[in-house]
């Protein structure tokens, strides 16, 4: 019976301890970090002088490190890190998804996304200058994201992981809450032209054999539907930026390349006219008159 007892009590305890303790892994990359390291100031030109069509680049600011409380549930402590949850291929992925919203646009000539390893830690508009010579893009899209996991195990879980084993019953239960930000920059003038933001909110329980697996679905998932929320913000964003341009010439000064739609430059097509119209005078002029 004494025995009994020391088991029943000795549960409670370690019930009573899992209940309490929860974990939380966080993931965020900064837009101010990256273009105005150790607190500088903004500065930039009211104007801009968009040139026609635009070349536009897109890439994911440099990260943070994963910030994380321990969880002696995952026995390698919680060594998942932003690379492995959301790879070089992953981002590509997601910055081709946003790239297809600006090929709607007629004044764009080209969408480059720009692989990670070409932005440096608090690089700021030098490095942004550094893309724009190698890449050859006027605008760029930098992508920031901040995302949160939480973990608490439930009480069900601890009673089967102390006496019949971890595998057997579904107990912790998780949170992933991401946040996805675009900010459009023009590089010459150093002014932000506008932004759009994605959330979203994914829920689970897993064992806590299970746990980092699904932590690492879930966050890919996060991902996944904080850029679909973006780029349906970004079709919206887009468009008010349209009109912006054409209510505020002032601001946003147009200059058009040969070639480009609205110009008033000389296209091929408007050469083939041309030389129409002159073989049409020279056959006018040879022509026997009435």
């Amino acid at each position: 019976m004494s025995k009994r007892k020391d088991l029943f009590i000795l549960l409670l305890v370690l019930t009573a301890g899992c209940a309490m303790f929860s974990t939380q892994v966080h993931r965020n990359s900064s837009i101010m970090d990256y273009l105005y390291p150790q607190g500088g100031k903004a500065t930039f030109s009211e104007t801009v002088r968009l040139k026609i069509p635009v070349r536009v680049g897109i890439a994911f600011v440099p990260e943070a490190r994963v910030k994380s409380s321990p969880n002696p549930y995952l026995w390698r402590g919680s060594s998942l890190t932003t690379s492995d949850v959301l790879t070089e291929a992953d981002k590509q992925k997601l910055m081709e998804r946003i790239k297809a919203e600006f090929e709607s646009l007629g004044f764009v000539e080209e969408i480059q996304p720009i692989p990670s390893g070409y932005l440096q830690s608090g690089g700021g508009f030098a490095n942004l200058n550094q893309l724009k010579t190698m890449f050859g893009v006027d605008l760029v899209v930098l992508l920031s994201f901040d995302q949160v996991q939480f973990t608490d195990p439930s009480k069900l879980s601890l009673s089967y992981l102390t006496l019949l084993g971890a595998s057997l019953v579904s107990g912790e239960k998780n949170e992933t809450k991401t946040m996805m930000d675009a900010v459009v920059y023009d590089i010459d003038s150093q002014k932000l032209l506008f932004r759009a933001p994605g959330i979203s909110s994914v829920k689970g329980r897993a064992t806590p054999l299970e746990l980092e697996r699904e932590l690492r679905e879930a966050s890919r998932e996060g991902f996944n539907h904080a850029t679909s929320d973006l780029t349906a913000n970004l079709k919206i964003e887009l468009d008010k930026f349209k009109e912006k341009v054409k209510q505020k010439p002032e601001t946003y000064q147009r200059t058009y390349s040969p070639g480009s739609r609205g110009g008033g430059a000389t296209t091929p097509f408007m050469l083939a006219i041309a030389g129409l119209l002159l073989v049409l005078s020279f056959i006018v002029r040879r022509s026997p008159r009435v």
